[in-house]
């Protein structure tokens, strides 16, 4: 995801994407409990930007994601898995909705459905985000899992 998304980093700009969005009706405000312990509102890019460390930063902690053999994972491993990729869902909202004709001059479009395809299907096979959540793409998901 963090490839694919920048390939079209110079077309989500604070200017043109002031604010993380999935078309008109979803808005989506970071809070990491950190730097941010409160929603708030930011361009889409540095947005992205604090989604990506941020997952970084979860995966490389050995409390969450244990790296040596027979340590158990912790009691919430779960959730923390679903608000990854709940997260991780909106850049690919953000995407489809503000930079497709962008990822389709730029040749990458395949790959950016490629990618979100594999995403939709694990995501759904595991149940690891809620379908609320998952209703700014409906359409493309209901082709995908269609065609699957």
């Amino acid at each position: 995801i963090s490839m694919l998304y920048e390939t079209i980093t110079e077309f989500c700009t604070p200017q043109t994407c002031p604010s993380m969005t999935a078309g008109p009706t979803y808005q989506y405000l970071w809070q990491d409990n950190n730097k941010y312990p409160k929603p708030v509102d930011m361009p889409a890019c540095e947005y992205v930007g604090n989604l990506m460390d941020w997952v970084y930063l979860q995966l490389e902690d050995e409390k969450l994601f244990p790296s040596q053999i027979g340590v158990p994972f912790p009691k919430n491993f779960e959730n923390v898995v679903k608000n990854i990729m709940k997260r991780l869902f909106r850049v690919y909202a953000h995407c489809y909705y503000h930079h497709q004709d962008a990822f389709k001059d730029l040749g990458t479009l395949a790959y950016l459905n490629t990618s979100f395809k594999q995403f939709i299907l694990f995501t759904k096979e595991f149940n690891l985000i809620q379908q609320e959540q998952l209703e700014p793409l409906k359409d493309v998901i209901d082709n995908i899992v269609r065609d699957k």
